[in-house]
């Protein structure tokens, strides 16, 4: 029922879909992601009753009833609709497609064809997943690497350079990860990993959102919000019992080798309290 599942209270952010960036009036430079994922992840989330914002690119996909919507076009646009909402989210997922670069100049007319060839000057997008693992208040953040080769030293390395505390690996191409109803990842963070093996992508989000919800730094949430909640008795038996169910959920810690010594998301969840 309503308000029992495991991110219950939570606010969750994800970003989906690819960007456009625009060259001139009818050319624009992007990418095959077809938002499945992220809106899976959406759906998996608010099921287990989250509050969701979900941050879209260009996708012809339905909005998940329940979600809050945030429709956006370029990499510029995606940084600023994820700053404005970003504040006192407790979980952000970075699941979009974001351009890496832009055309320097965006021409106001249609370029016409003239010489054998042509260039495109392309400067640097924001980085919005590394500016968000950033943030004084940083939520628990949650990387995508799609890659076409090398995808887990590749993941690896960008969840130690971006300091996220979890990335979701996967390997895409022709024939696999964009524009498909199934996916397979393999999922890192910093002392451990989890892989799962290609399947429906709505399953695929579920199974995630699971992992996530009980990662380190909200198992130390939990454990304080419990802690707090007793000693201060500021808040009633109910919310103290759905807090301690959560926290025996969090005994699967074990199993998937996490570590507990992260402290963020416990003074973050101090604040709270």
């Amino acid at each position: 029922s309503k308000g029992e599942g495991v991110l219950a209270g939570r606010k969750v952010v994800i970003t989906a879909g690819p960007t456009r960036e625009a060259i001139d009036p009818v050319r624009y430079i992007s990418n095959r992601s077809s938002g499945k994922m992220g809106y899976a992840l959406a759906r998996a989330a608010l099921a287990q009753d989250a509050e969701v914002i979900l941050i879209s690119g260009p996708v012809s996909l339905p909005a998940p009833p329940g979600v809050e919507m945030r429709h956006v076009t370029t990499a510029q646009d995606m940084h600023e609709a994820t700053h404005d909402c970003i504040g006192n989210a407790d979980i952000f997922i970075a699941a979009a497609a974001v351009a890496d670069y832009r055309p320097a100049d965006e021409k106001t007319q249609k370029i016409k064809k003239s010489g054998e060839t042509m260039s495109i000057e392309l400067v640097r997008c924001p980085d919005i997943l590394q500016s968000v693992a950033a943030l004084p208040r940083a939520p628990f953040t949650v990387g995508f690497a799609a890659e076409t080769e090398n995808v887990d030293e590749y993941a690896r390395g960008k969840l130690e350079n971006k300091k996220l505390d979890m990335i979701i690996a996967n390997r895409v191409g022709a024939d696999c990860g964009f524009d498909t109803d199934d996916n397979a990842a393999n999922v890192f963070w910093s002392d451990g990993e989890q892989r799962f093996a290609k399947t429906q992508k709505s399953e695929l989000a579920n199974r995630l959102i699971a992992l996530v919800a009980i990662a380190p730094e909200h198992i130390c949430g939990v454990i304080v919000s419990v802690e707090t909640a007793v000693r201060t008795n500021t808040v009633g038996d109910n919310h103290i019992e759905l807090l301690l169910l959560e926290l025996a959920a969090c005994i699967l810690v074990d199993v998937l080798g996490f570590s507990r010594k992260t402290d963020r998301e416990r003074r973050r969840l101090q604040r709270r309290y």
